[in-house]
C-alpha cells in the first residue's frame, strides 16, 4: 500500500477518532470554503470575515476551553484545526489563534467569573472579535521595554500609549492590553467604544494580506477596575499567552508546508520538459523527498508536544524548539516549492509563494526564529544570552 506522501510516518494512526474527527471536518470547510477564495483574497488584501460564522458554528474558536459555550477539545486537536485552517492561509490561522490562544485564553485563566460569562460565549460564537495588545513599535523581541502605562486613579486605570502589529485590531470589539503599572505588567480589557481608544489598519502589506493587521492607540482611555485581569502580574501573564499561541503555531506551518508539497508534487507530474515529466528527473525527487522528511520530523515534534501539553508537561522551552523548528521547515519549503513551479510559482494562483509570504510574518512575530533560539540555549546552559 502507498505511503501518504503528506503523512509518511503515519501521524495519522496515533489520533483518536475524534481528532481524526475534528482534522476531517476542518479539512473539509478549507477545501469547500476557503481554499475556492483565498487566492482572490490575498490579491484584494482582504480578510473573508464572511467564514467567521462558520468558523464559530464549527467550535473552531476558543476550541481547548471547558465550558462558556466551548467546545473542550483537547491539545491535539486545537493543533490539528491550526493545521488545516493554515493549509488554507496563515491569515485564517492568525485570526483563530487570536481570539482563542491570545484573548479568550487569558480571561478564561486570568479573568474572573464576570468577565468571563460576559465575554467568552460572544467570542465563542464569533460574536465579538477580541485582539491581543501587547507589541510595541519600539519594543519588538522585548517586551519588557514596555511605554504603555495604566495609572490607578479612584475605581479606573488610565490608559497610555500604543501598540502596533496587531491582527484584528480595527475590527475588534475587545482587546486583552498589556501596561506596564507601579505594580507591574498587568492585562485589562478594553473594549471599543471607550472614549480615546482607537484603531488603524496597517496597509501596504507583501504578507499576510488575507488578514487584518493594526495599530493600537490608547489616549487616556479610562478603564473601569472591573476590566482587570486581576489574577495575574508581570510579563509571566502575556507570555503564558503566547506559549498558547506559539503551540498551535508549530501546528499551523506544518499546514502550509503540506499544501505546497501536494502543489508540486501535482504540478512537476504534469510538467513536461525535455521530454519528460520533471518528476522523473532525480533533481526533483530529492527535493521532494527532503521535502517530505522535513513534514515528517515537524510532524511527530508537534504531536508529541500537544501529548506533552495535554499532560500538564508542556514547558516553553519545548514550545521555543517547535516554533523554530517547523516555521523554518516550512518557509523553506515553500521557498523551494515557489521555485519548482517555475514561472507558474510566482502567480497567486498557486499557493507556494502566497504561503512564502505569509510565512514572513510567522517567522517573526510570537517570537522570532532568534529569540527561540536563545531561549533554548537558556535552557540547556542555564544562562541567559539575551
Amino acid at each position: 500500500m502507498a505511503l501518504n506522501p503528506l503523512d509518511l510516518y503515519n501521524i495519522r494512526d496515533q489520533l483518536s477518532e475524534d481528532e481524526q474527527m475534528v482534522q476531517d471536518s476542518v479539512g473539509r470547510f478549507v477545501d469547500e470554503r476557503v481554499l475556492p477564495i483565498i487566492g482572490k483574497c490575498f490579491d484584494e488584501g482582504r480578510f473573508p470575515d464572511e467564514l467567521i460564522p462558520e468558523m464559530a458554528a464549527m467550535g473552531l474558536l476558543g476550541s481547548s476551553i471547558e465550558g462558556y459555550e466551548c467546545a473542550g477539545l483537547n491539545a491535539v486537536s486545537y493543533g490539528l484545526i491550526n493545521q488545516e485552517l493554515e493549509r488554507g492561509d496563515s491569515g485564517l490561522r492568525s485570526f483563530a489563534s487570536v481570539q482563542s490562544s491570545l484573548v479568550m485564553y487569558p480571561i478564561y485563566a486570568f479573568g474572573n467569573e464576570e468577565q468571563k460569562q460576559k465575554w467568552l460565549p460572544l467570542l465563542a460564537r464569533g460574536e465579538a472579535i477580541g485582539c491581543f495588545g501587547l507589541t510595541e513599535a519600539h519594543g519588538g523581541s522585548d517586551p519588557s521595554n514596555m511605554k504603555t502605562t495604566a495609572k490607578k486613579d479612584g475605581d479606573h486605570w488610565i490608559l497610555n500609549g500604543s501598540k502596533m502589529w496587531i491582527t484584528s485590531g480595527t475590527v475588534a470589539d475587545v482587546a486583552v492590553v498589556w501596561a506596564d503599572t507601579k505594580d507591574g505588567i498587568r492585562g485589562f480589557i478594553v473594549e471599543k467604544d471607550m472614549e480615546g481608544f482607537s484603531a488603524e489598519e496597517i496597509k501596504h502589506k507583501f504578507s499576510l494580506r488575507a488578514s487584518i493587521t493594526s495599530s493600537l492607540f490608547f489616549d487616556n482611555v479610562r478603564v473601569p477596575d472591573a476590566n482587570l485581569l486581576a489574577s495575574v502580574k508581570g510579563l509571566k501573564g502575556p507570555l503564558s499567552c503566547l506559549t498558547q499561541a506559539r503551540y498551535g503555531i508549530t501546528w499551523g506551518v506544518i499546514g502550509a508546508a503540506q499544501a505546497c508539497l501536494q502543489e508540486v508534487l501535482d504540478y512537476t507530474e504534469t510538467r513536461v520538459l525535455f521530454g519528460k515529466p520533471v518528476n522523473q528527473t532525480q533533481t526533483i525527487q530529492i527535493r521532494l523527498a527532503d521535502m517530505a522528511r522535513r513534514i515528517t520530523g515537524a510532524q511527530l515534534i508537534s504531536l508529541q508536544l500537544g501529548r506533552l501539553k495535554e499532560a500538564g508537561k508542556m514547558k516553553p522551552a519545548q514550545v521555543s524548539l517547535a516554533k523554530w523548528n517547523n516555521v523554518r521547515m516550512a518557509i523553506d519549503i515553500a521557498r523551494d516549492a515557489r521555485d519548482m513551479l517555475g514561472g507558474a510559482g510566482i502567480s497567486t494562483e498557486m499557493s507556494a509563494i502566497r504561503h512564502m509570504l505569509n510565512l514572513e510574518s510567522v517567522i517573526t512575530y510570537e517570537g522570532t526564529e532568534t529569540v527561540h533560539q536563545l531561549a533554548l540555549g537558556k535552557e540547556l546552559t542555564g544562562v541567559s544570552a539575551f
